[in-house]
């Protein structure tokens, strides 16, 4: 079959490709070379999908349902497999088949299948974030020895310098750019844990499985305190919090019940809230996405 991108996917990648980047040119190809590799049997590329990788609902030679995922190699598809190998399954999806050096050489994951168009985020909202939390305190545990992950000093430190360069650019976005920078340094000086982090989590990745209700999915796994992690599920469905007249009330709330939930210090989840909140909001103005900015930078002041 044709393995042709979903839009989803080449927009976003079109938004942070460098250039001379071909890796969806190449990307039929290399889903062709991964499908015959393994003998799988293709259902369908999902779609919308996500906007780092393909993904591929296809069954094994043994008529086992999984999914076939490729992604570049700046979405870190190494780091991906090493934090789902150390999980082992434990509230996240389960790696299939041993990898081959072509695999890891052309970004290829092979995974269980869960359920795609079944996320958390279907939910009400209460119960969603109640069940997301759930599977993610099953995600923190101690980084292996010797860790090949990103540390949250080292993410934050390169997207500290992009902010900073956004604020000269754009002089309106400034002043919530100083506060997120000071929050990061105050953050980074005392952390109180270093754990293994989903680091892009949202309800949008957990997904209903079978061996278990719920399990996370498209980890970019960092090593650092827990309040990283949840500060991105504070802001979950951001678009409704902001057509709320009590929004800012009600973030403030959710700061809370989250922070008490999972036992992490409230002010060290509002720092974080607020300087991940401005990261995004600086990066999709950069990039043109301004509706999300002004989404993102609202959401930001509130905190």
């Amino acid at each position: 079959m044709a393995f042709e991108p979903p839009r989803r996917l080449v927009r976003a990648l079109g938004e942070t490709a460098p250039d001379g980047d071909d890796w969806l040119e190449k990307l039929p190809g290399a889903a062709e070379r991964a499908v015959a590799l393994r003998e799988l049997a293709v259902d369908r590329v999902q779609v919308p999908g996500g906007r780092s990788s393909l993904v591929v609902l296809v069954r094994t030679a043994d008529k086992m349902p999984a999914v076939l995922k490729l992604a570049p190699r700046r979405a870190r598809p190494e780091s991906e497999r090493a934090a789902l190998a150390h999980w082992g399954g434990l509230g996240a999806v389960q790696l299939r088949g041993a990898e081959t050096e072509a695999e890891t050489t052309e970004g290829v994951l092979l995974l269980e299948r869960l359920h795609p168009d079944v996320s958390v985020r279907s939910l009400p909202e209460a119960k969603a974030l109640l069940e997301a939390a759930g599977t993610l305190r099953r995600l923190w545990v101690e980084p292996p020895a010797g860790h090949p992950f990103e540390t949250v000093a080292e993410r934050t430190g390169r997207q500290a310098e992009a902010m900073r360069a956004g604020a000269v650019a754009d002089p309106q976005v400034a002043p919530l750019v100083d506060a997120a920078l000071a929050a990061r340094a105050e953050l980074l000086a005392a952390p109180p844990e270093q754990r293994l982090l989903h680091g892009t989590f949202r309800q949008s990745k957990v997904l209903a499985g079978d061996r278990m209700p719920w399990l996370a999915v498209g980890p970019d796994p960092v090593v650092g305190e827990n309040a990283f992690d949840l500060a991105r599920l504070v802001r979950d469905r951001v678009e409704d919090l902001i057509a709320q007249p009590s929004g800012a009330s009600t973030t403030r709330r959710r700061v809370k019940r989250l922070a008490e939930s999972l036992e992490v210090d409230q002010d060290r989840l509002r720092g974080w809230t607020l300087f991940r909140a401005v990261e995004s909001g600086v990066r999709a103005r950069r990039v043109g996405r301004k509706q999300d900015a002004e989404l993102l930078l609202e959401f930001a002041g509130w905190l």
